[in-house]
């Protein structure tokens, strides 16, 4: 079997995804909405056929119906491209400093964002010499509530926001240092917001503390957060300064103006 060139387009094998492809192609080819019929006819599919796609697509959001009968490329495709253009800037200005808060403290430093209920892992310096394993690889996943990162973001919401979380996920935990009541969470979330910087004491993994740092864009959004994982018992206080100003320096190259920064506990 001949193997497709990197980067090559290859023609699906899931019939009905390779049909919402050239659906979505005809949507993006115009600024204004498209006529079910005109749709139709230009992907070569029956209109019944195509009507039944763009319902299902209308349903997650990536299409729109502005009126019967006519459709358009939906907002989810905007948020979508916004989340992978924002990971790509991030990371982008992230990964020198990163490498260089590294080297100065040889433990890994990670680069996540969230993602609905979850941290992300999307930038990761480390080495072996850290003397730690990394369980956690780049795209992998972990609870808000659970991690450095997730807390600083939690910090972030509204408190009903934050009470909605815990309702909805149940705070589950995984360690016998997870934090699973909601009054104990809401202490530390208070604590993330006055000193702006967020701890995980071996609340996700047994022998592993964190801290962690945000990250801001021009529009003084938290969009990331980075943080250095250590082994419990060599985890350095000495290193928060140098977190925070390896995060500030990204959020700078974000754009983001800092407000005075308050003394960390």
């Amino acid at each position: 079997m001949r193997k497709s060139e990197p980067g090559a387009h290859t023609t699906p094998t899931i019939q009905v995804i390779e049909r919402m492809f050239a659906l979505i192609d005809v949507l993006a080819s115009r600024e204004e909405a498209v006529s079910l019929k005109e749709i139709s006819e230009k992907t070569g599919l029956h209109p019944s056929t195509t009507h039944r796609i763009l319902n299902d697509l209308a349903s997650g959001r990536f299409v729109d119906r502005p009126e019967a009968g006519s459709y358009r490329l939906g907002m989810r495709l905007l948020e979508l491209g916004n989340l992978v253009k924002q990971r790509l800037n991030v990371r982008d200005a992230a990964l020198g400093p990163m490498r260089e808060l590294h080297k100065l403290i040889q433990q890994p430093v990670n680069l996540s964002m969230r993602q609905g209920d979850e941290i992300v892992y999307i930038e990761r310096a480390y080495s072996e010499r850290s003397g730690m394993q990394v369980v956690r690889a780049i795209g992998g996943r972990a609870p808000l509530h659970l991690t450095s990162t997730g807390k600083l973001f939690l910090a972030a919401d509204e408190p009903q926001r934050v009470r909605a979380y815990a309702a909805r996920t149940g705070l589950p935990g995984h360690t016998k240092n997870s934090i699973t009541q909601l009054p104990v969470l809401e202490r530390e979330l208070s604590k993330a917001r006055q000193y702006g910087i967020a701890r995980d004491n071996e609340e996700l993994e047994l022998g592993v503390r964190c801290m962690a740092a945000g990250i801001y864009d021009d529009q003084n959004k938290l969009v990331a957060g980075l943080s250095i994982s250590a082994p419990a018992d060599r985890l350095d206080e000495g290193w928060l300064t140098k977190l925070q100003a390896t995060a500030a320096a990204i959020s700078d190259a974000l754009g983001h103006k800092p407000a005075p920064q308050r003394a960390a506990a």
